[in-house]
């Protein structure tokens, strides 16, 4: 019998062969990407060693993600190899990073124990378009920022300062954005973060402000940390004497109203969010060292 001859296999043998299971041999076959060869005196396909090599190639084509149209194209000489792995290398790369978002905000929801709703306004906000991402964070900036009485030079730094998603983000990235994202359209934290930079910036004709040295210097946040490793409570006389050492005859009741806006706008939280979403390196968070100087100015006040 021809199904017999020791040159050709049939779909089973070449399943043997290959360690393929019949049906999907079958359905290559079918869909035209591994045809048979010939065909036995009883109607059986038969397949010869090119067909081995073939099956080897669609396995290995399959197993890297092609689909079976593309398959085909490479099959039959229309593209090649190269030209589809190209076109797959991006499709992979858009692929990964939807699943690092996907992971990103999986991570929030079990951390936060969001709800249903929770969850959904977080997705949206991790899978907004790149320029989706700018409108939100140009708005937060043009009402913070755009209308301070400020010297113009100045305002349009504040104004240019850029906070965007690399087009590649780590999940820890996505994370601190949709946190960032969802502070910055909060309106209370867009006035409250206008008035502590009130407070903190210099007016046109200022040399100073009176707050800025707690927000704009961190020796201020390196010194009372250094104090309070030497426990030095903040209502005794030895911070009385760091208050000078900070302030001189500055008007304390001012940098206190400076630094209770910066405390209340969650200020350190903004900051360490804003280096996250970009990438860089974020100073220690030193909200412990703003509330032991802000009970040390209470304590000063009321002396």
């Amino acid at each position: 019998m021809e199904d017999e001859r020791p040159d050709v296999l049939t779909i089973g043998q070449l399943a043997h062969r290959t360690g393929l299971a019949v049906r999907t041999l079958r359905f290559w076959s079918d869909e035209g990407v591994v045809p048979p060869v010939a065909r036995s005196a009883s109607g059986y396909r038969l397949y010869d060693a090119e067909s081995v090599a073939r099956v080897e190639l669609v396995r290995t084509l399959r197993e890297l993600g092609l689909g079976l149209d593309d398959v085909c194209r490479v099959l039959s000489g229309r593209t090649t190899v190269a030209e589809v792995a190209e076109a797959h290398v991006a499709a992979l790369d858009a692929q990964i990073r939807s699943l690092k978002v996907s992971r990103a905000v999986l991570s929030t929801v079990s951390k936060r124990g969001s709800t249903a709703e929770e969850t959904a306004l977080m997705n949206r906000l991790a899978r907004l378009s790149a320029a989706e991402r700018k409108q939100i964070i140009d708005e937060f900036k043009e009402e913070v920022f755009g209308c301070l009485d400020v010297d113009p030079r100045l305002r349009d730094r504040m104004s240019a300062f850029s906070i965007e998603l690399p087009d590649d983000p780590t999940p820890e990235q996505v994370d601190a954005w949709i946190e960032l994202a969802e502070l910055v359209r909060d309106p209370g934290f867009r006035a409250r973060l206008r008035t502590m930079l009130e407070l903190s910036t210099p007016v046109p004709g200022q040399s100073g402000a009176p707050g800025a040295s707690i927000w704009w210097a961190r020796q201020v946040v390196q010194t009372v940390a250094e104090v309070r490793e030497r426990g030095i409570a903040p209502e005794g006389p030895a911070a009385a004497e760091v208050l000078s050492e900070l302030f001189g005859d500055a008007d304390r009741a001012t940098v206190l109203l400076c630094l209770e806006a910066g405390i209340e706008a969650g200020a350190e939280r903004y900051r360490g969010l804003v280096a996250r979403v970009r990438g860089q390196y974020s100073s220690p968070d030193a909200s412990e060292e703003l509330e032991w100087l802000a009970r040390a100015l209470r304590a000063a006040d009321q002396a």
